[in-house]
């Protein structure tokens, strides 16, 4: 409940408790993850400080242990392929970070399967746009010193499913584009923390039938800056000028970088890739799968557009899964290449080989 000049005010929404948690991980402060009686201390070693590792460890009496996802856990000890709990007694911060995202990293000699419950702590981590290691330490005894932390239900977690798709539109406006003419930015508001999301319409768009749709990832190197490490650019002009080629289309522009890690891990990634190591196998380093992009945001965004038909720009499958999972009708898929260069090849052969991406890169290597 909360009071503003005599008035009272009932504020119910099953994504506040998961905000507010997603915000204190980021401000690099614990939180506390309930299941009936169990409370369980979640610290992200991500952005937290040395001192207030120190303070955790102190607060937990060395009782706390650091969650590991089966992806870091398999690049550090194959073919183990499960979620890790490693014992912090005696380990320092720079050791536990090392541990975490480090290369080379040494095999932790002690290790238990972790408890479900530290997913949910990592979970929240990745919603956070954070590494998904996090400090845990059950607090059975001591909940007083974690009184003013932040606590979530782990029920809450999934509550937010719903919530995340109800997006509403902000604006819409007309945008001049080069090459394109006149087109409709539309801007939508929703979702876990109440992102900002656009779709881009051009040319006429004609909601009674199928329309051609390209659903594109934000990429700040790529489509900002025009990266030679990536496709992404290049799919997103040459999407628009297909979609005007073909009548009239919206692409939705998502925030979601980096497949869904954030920026700061996509450069994390982006440093092993120089080492030698594919995309993929740079955000396993991290703790990461293959790719962590969900597509609620663009299912509620059709909806509110009134589309319901469509055929889509893409070259990966999990988006077309992703439409029809969420009552999308998809009737036709078309290839969307973009220019294979020297820099780029060898992403673009790991999709293909690794991530399923429709693609053929001989032959696009054969055109150039």
């Amino acid at each position: 409940m909360t009071h503003i000049d005599g008035c009272s005010f009932q504020f119910v929404s099953p994504a506040m408790p998961v905000e507010r948690a997603v915000a204190e991980l980021r401000f690099g402060r614990p939180v506390v993850v309930a299941d009936g009686r169990r409370r369980l201390a979640v610290l992200a070693l991500d952005c937290v400080a040395a001192s207030v590792y120190d303070q955790f460890a102190a607060a937990v009496e060395d009782r706390h242990a650091l969650f590991l996802t089966s992806s870091r856990a398999e690049r550090l000890q194959p073919p183990v392929c499960e979620e890790m709990a490693v014992p912090l007694q005696g380990i320092g911060y720079d050791a536990a970070s090392h541990l975490v995202y480090g290369l080379g990293a040494a095999v932790p000699t002690q290790w238990r399967s972790a408890d479900p419950m530290m997913r949910v702590g990592a979970e929240l981590a990745r919603l956070a746009l954070l590494l998904p290691a996090v400090i845990c330490a059950e607090i059975a005894g001591i909940e007083s010193r974690f009184a003013a932390c932040c606590e979530i239900e782990k029920h809450a977690l999934l509550a937010t499913g719903a919530a995340r798709q109800r997006f509403e539109t902000v604006v819409r406006t007309k945008v001049p584009l080069r090459e394109l003419g006149d087109a409709e930015f539309v801007v939508f508001r929703g979702g876990l923390a109440q992102k900002d999301q656009v779709a881009i319409i051009v040319g006429r768009l004609d909601t009674g039938g199928v329309v051609p749709i390209r659903i594109h990832s934000s990429c700040i190197t790529g489509d900002l800056c025009a990266s030679l490490k990536c496709d992404c650019g290049d799919q997103l002009r040459n999407g628009l000028a297909a979609l005007k080629a073909m009548g009239g289309g919206v692409l939705l522009y998502l925030d979601q970088e980096g497949r869904g890690t954030g920026i700061g891990a996509k450069m994390r990634a982006y440093g092993y890739q120089h080492l030698g190591l594919d995309t993929i196998d740079a955000d396993a380093e991290l703790g990461y799968g293959s790719d962590g992009r969900r597509y609620e945001a663009a299912i509620a965004m059709l909806r509110g557009l009134d589309i319901t038909k469509v055929s889509v720009l893409t070259n990966n499958p999990a988006k077309l899964a992703a439409l029809a999972d969420g009552g999308i009708a998809v009737e036709k898929r078309v290839a969307l290449p973009g220019e294979v260069t020297a820099e780029n090849a060898g992403y673009l052969r790991t999709k293909q080989k690794r991530a399923g991406h429709m693609l053929d890169i001989e032959t696009l290597l054969a055109a150039e």
